[in-house]
């Protein structure tokens, strides 16, 4: 039987030998660039395995995410960068001076401490590679004031979702934060009330979504300084609503997810009940349709 070691080493010769002279021409082609979309699209694979409790499958897609780290480092070796063995070392030494309350003499009895120490050594180590001249990006602000805020490093390629609870996280964890989530809620009504009242400056009829994706009344486009108006209250709900989340110490990203796959099955629910009457949705009646939509609801309900 293979120890685990060597059945990592077997994959990443695997990786190479795909890459190398003879390998798969697909392979050989991609680049880090080229390989981004398909990491973003393994994880939230993973994360679908996750919610759906489906272990099989989780294993499955872990393997896909491994996949793409072996990936990046073949690519990297091939360019003298760096290696699978300094990603694991880094790896390694990073969860070893991350967790001196296991592997030194730091005390942390809660995971609030774990979290505070985690968070201090964090800002040590950035602190340490600026001082080095290392580790500086566009997102650090390159050296300047803005690389010592609590916010750098949270980068803003990530979902934004995931981008507006880390930011949120991380000024909660000096203190700018609501002292109870009755206040989250006070702004949520706040923002919505502000959106409503940019909504006053829609000329009528009010605008409904068009299949284009441009905001319009019959013909009439919105002006763009509206548009942008729209836009920013629109956010600041977003922005209370990942707050009130974090708040409740639940993952903004994956109650949407879950929601969403809620929506999608019992609207197909609907569409298979209007199919079997030959009609569509498109045939009709908003009436038909939420009468539809609460049965769905109610059945969901009985199945639980």
């Amino acid at each position: 039987m293979p120890t685990t070691g060597e059945r990592f080493e077997r994959a990443v010769s695997i990786m190479a030998r795909l890459r190398g002279p003879g390998g798969c021409p697909w392979d050989r082609e991609q680049t880090f660039d080229s390989i981004k979309p398909y990491t973003l699209e393994e994880t939230y694979e993973v994360l679908e395995a996750i919610d759906n409790r489906d272990w099989d499958e989780l294993s499955s897609e872990l393997g896909d995410l491994l996949l793409q780290v072996l990936f990046y480092a073949q690519m990297a070796h091939e360019e003298n960068s760096f290696s699978i063995d300094q990603v694991l070392d880094r790896l390694s030494q990073k969860l070893v001076d991350r967790h001196p309350h296991v592997f030194g003499d730091v005390k942390a009895e809660t995971s609030s401490d774990v979290l505070r120490n985690w968070e201090a050594l964090k800002a040590e180590e950035k602190k340490k590679r600026l001082e080095g001249g290392g580790g500086k990006s566009a997102e650090d602000g390159g050296g300047n004031e803005h690389s010592q805020s609590v916010l750098a490093g949270v980068s803003s390629g990530i979902p934004a979702l995931l981008e507006a609870y880390k930011l949120s996280s991380r000024a909660a964890h000096v203190g700018f934060d609501w002292p109870n989530v009755g206040g989250l809620f006070e702004k949520l009504h706040e923002e919505t009330q502000e959106l409503q009242k940019e909504l006053e400056q829609v000329p009528a009829p009010v605008p409904r979504p068009q299949i284009s994706g441009v905001a319009g009344s019959r013909g009439k486009q919105l002006s763009e300084d509206l548009r942008a108006r729209l836009e920013d209250e629109v956010g600041d709900l977003f922005f209370v609503l990942v707050n009130i989340a974090r708040y409740l110490s639940l993952d903004p990203e994956s109650a949407l997810r879950k929601t969403n796959r809620k929506f999608k099955r019992r609207f197909q629910w609907m569409e298979e009940q209007l199919r079997a009457s030959g009609r569509s949705p498109e045939q009709s009646s908003m009436e038909e349709l939420e009468s539809l939509w609460q049965q769905a609801k109610r059945q969901e309900r009985e199945k639980q």
